[in-house]
């Protein structure tokens, strides 16, 4: 088991690592947010290169998003919610670690895999690494080493290792940098891999607000509950209408494309 430090044993650069840094990166990710919608709502996109090329895409973007989807699940569950939780809900100690191991790591080779094909087709096509973005230039390098972190770690310590339960020290620090209690002697003493992944997490949240990540917030919910348009379609050519009549449309409700 690893006890987090007494509160009074945190030092100068704890204290900058562990929550200066964090407190800037979100006040960067809000005002961030903030700036671009207000100056820069035609750029809130994900500038996709489909009609460029769809091939390597049509695998690598669908294993990206499900195993993204997976692992913030994972992060959700593992760093938001205390152990208590899970164990006043019936899920012991054992069987957390062992889901929590495997879910992740499918998650995290799908996520890898998924990255590693949209990087290559970046790099490998002459047109889409042409149209390359200055914001992409850093988003890319950025997201790449944090899941690579993340997965290095929990293979390093939680599958070929003796085991870490960060949930007794990064969950705690994560949670008090969001009620006001941050805790950086709860961070101070975890492994190196674990300290890195969740400092470059940081800057990653800097960086979103000026990245194509900001669509994200942009999901199309809204197409399921919008109402039917209706499209007129005219009659074929050769149908001639009488002299002084009015041609007559074939209307129905569809759903807009």
């Amino acid at each position: 088991m690893n006890v987090p430090l007494a509160a009074g044993q945190a030092t100068g650069p704890d204290l900058l690592l562990w929550v200066a840094v964090p407190y800037i990166c979100l006040a960067v990710f809000v005002a961030g947010h903030v700036w671009r919608y207000r100056h820069d709502q035609f750029g809130w996109t994900s500038r996709t290169t489909q009609l460029l090329e769809h091939r390597w895409l049509r695998w690598g973007s669908p294993l990206f998003h499900l195993g993204a989807f997976m692992v913030i699940a994972g992060h959700v569950v593992g760093l938001a919610v205390p152990e208590s939780w899970t164990e006043a809900a019936g899920v012991g100690e054992h069987s957390y670690h062992t889901t929590a191991v495997w879910a992740g790591s499918v998650a995290g080779v799908a996520m890898v895999a998924g990255l590693g094909m949209l990087c290559a087709r970046r790099l490998l096509s002459r047109r889409i690494r042409l149209g390359t973005d200055r914001s992409d230039k850093l988003l890319f390098p950025l997201l790449a080493l944090t899941v690579l972190l993340g997965i290095t770690a929990t293979a390093a310590h939680n599958v070929f290792g003796a085991g870490y339960d960060y949930r007794e020290t990064v969950s705690v620090w994560f949670r008090g940098l969001f009620v006001l209690q941050p805790h950086p002697e709860a961070i101070s003493g975890a492994p190196l891999l674990f300290r890195a992944h969740a400092l470059t997490a940081c800057l990653l949240f800097a960086a979103w607000p000026f990245t194509r990540l900001v669509h994200v917030w942009s999901a199309p919910v809204g197409y399921l509950v919008r109402p039917y348009v209706v499209y007129r379609r005219r009659t074929a050519a050769t149908a001639q209408p009488p002299t002084g009549a009015t041609p007559r449309s074939a209307a129905g409700p569809r759903r807009a494309a």
